[in-house]
């Protein structure tokens, strides 16, 4: 099985899925089969919860203050999967922060809306925003909801902004500068926070 937790540039991530509805033109996991200390990021067959607990309970968290829900694939593709196991980290490790890294069509994939319960065991949702109108974003994305992925991200990141978890938005320096500034104003419009990610890094 490949590596379910893994570090990558000093921090803690959890890839609970490979399924994702996107294929989007920089995705990282077309440049190699795994990152940071990770052998090898894609499963042979879909971790099971009892499988990520069994990693949660073998992994040494010391010094762990964030761990993010970010792998090989969306991890609310893995719903379930994902919401127990943020349950379960809650209640061994209180203090370590939550984080998902997030295309923000968790509502399409899971055919509701997802925002609250999601909200209720992670404490920072970074959703990747790409581009700044729907016919680019479903250009670079590739997803599988054209049309329809664009505004469901929106609406969203804008729930979770409501239901009180720090919210971020991402765009790729893969984009125009024009297009940066057009995506920031957007995610200004949906009160979260603005970051650009670095293709060159992959993150």
């Amino acid at each position: 099985m490949a590596d379910i937790i893994y570090t990558w540039d000093g921090n803690t991530y959890f890839n609970i899925t490979n399924k994702c509805p996107c294929n989007c033109a920089f995705c990282i996991r077309k440049k190699a089969d795994a990152v940071g200390d990770a052998k090898r990021l894609w499963h042979d067959t879909e971790p099971t919860f009892d499988d990520i607990k069994a990693a949660v309970d073998a992994y040494d968290f010391t010094g762990v203050t964030e761990a993010v829900f970010c792998g090989y694939g969306e991890p609310t593709n893995a719903y379930e999967n994902l919401i127990k196991t943020a349950k379960y980290m809650k209640k061994l490790y209180p203090d370590i922060k939550l984080r998902i890294n997030t295309n923000g069509l968790s509502d399409l994939i899971n055919g509701r809306r997802t925002a609250e319960e999601i909200c209720s065991v992670i404490d920072i949702v970074s959703v990747s925003l790409n581009d700044p109108t729907s016919e680019k974003y479903d250009k670079i994305t590739r997803n599988i909801y054209p049309g329809k992925a664009f505004p469901a991200m929106l609406e969203f990141t804008k729930e979770c902004v409501a239901f009180g978890a720090e919210v971020w938005m991402t765009v790729v320096d893969v984009i125009s500068p024009e297009d940066i500034e057009k995506s920031r104003k957007i995610c200004e419009d949906c009160g979260a926070h603005f970051r650009l990610r670095s293709y060159d890094r992959g993150r």
